[in-house]
C-alpha cells in the first residue's frame, strides 16, 4: 500500500495513534482497517482486544458482568494500547464517553469522530447481531437516544468526518485529507514557536 501523499511528508506521521470514535455503525472498524493500510500503521479494534482479554464475547461480558464492569475493562485495554507504539485504533461507541479515556486519547493520540446520521446508523446496525445496547424492542429509538447523549461528547474529538452511505473508500480518503491538514497544522505551529 502507498501512504497517502499528503501524509508521506508529514514529520508527525506516525508518532501519534489515530483513534476513531463514534456510535456503533459509524464505520470505525471498517474505516480503521483501510486507513491503517493506507498509512502503513497497525490496526487494532478495541472491542476485539477486550474480547481477547476477557475470553468471551462482548454480549456475554455484558450479560455476566454488566456495562459498568465492561467500561472499566475497556478503559484499561485502551490505555494499554495507547501506551504502546502508534496505531489506528477503533474504539467502542461508549469508550469516548469516559473522561479519563478522553484524557488518555488526548495525551497519546489524535481523535477522529466518524459522524453518521440516524438512518445510516440504523441501516448498518440492522445488518449485524450482537449489539448489547440494541437488544430491545426499539433499536432505532435507542440509537436516537445514544446520539442525543453522545454526539455532544464526540464533538470534543480533534477531528470530525462524515460517514455516509456509499463506498467506504470515500470516507477513508476524506480521513486521509483531514489528517494531513491536521498534521500539517501541528508542524506549522511547532515551527511558529
Amino acid at each position: 500500500m502507498v501512504i497517502h501523499p499528503d501524509l508521506a511528508h508529514s514529520p508527525e506521521r506516525p508518532t501519534k495513534s489515530i483513534v476513531l470514535v463514534g456510535l456503533m455503525g459509524a464505520g470505525k472498524s471498517s474505516v480503521g482497517r483501510r486507513l491503517a493500510q493506507r498509512l502503513q500503521m497497525p490496526f487494532i479494534d478495541a472491542d476485539q482486544e477486550i474480547e481477547r482479554a476477557a475470553d468471551c464475547s462482548i454480549p456475554e461480558f455484558f450479560e455476566r458482568f454488566g456495562e459498568e464492569e465492561f467500561r472499566r475493562g475497556e478503559r484499561r485495554v485502551i490505555q494499554r494500547i495507547l501506551d504502546g507504539p502508534p496505531v489506528v485504533l477503533a474504539t467502542g461507541g461508549g469508550a469516548f464517553m469516559a473522561e479519563d479515556t478522553r484524557a488518555a486519547i488526548a495525551e497519546h493520540a489524535v481523535s477522529v469522530w466518524l459522524k453518521a446520521d440516524l438512518d445510516v446508523l440504523f441501516e448498518r446496525v440492522s445488518r449485524r447481531q450482537g449489539r448489547p445496547l440494541l437488544a430491545n424492542r426499539d433499536p432505532r429509538g435507542v440509537l436516537k437516544k445514544l446520539m442525543d447523549e453522545r454526539y455532544p461528547v464526540y464533538a470534543l474529538a480533534d477531528l470530525e468526518i462524515e460517514s455516509r452511505r456509499g463506498p467506504i473508500e470515500i470516507t477513508v480518503e476524506r480521513a486521509c485529507e483531514v489528517l494531513a491538514e491536521y498534521f500539517d497544522g501541528l508542524s506549522d505551529s511547532v515551527l511558529a514557536e
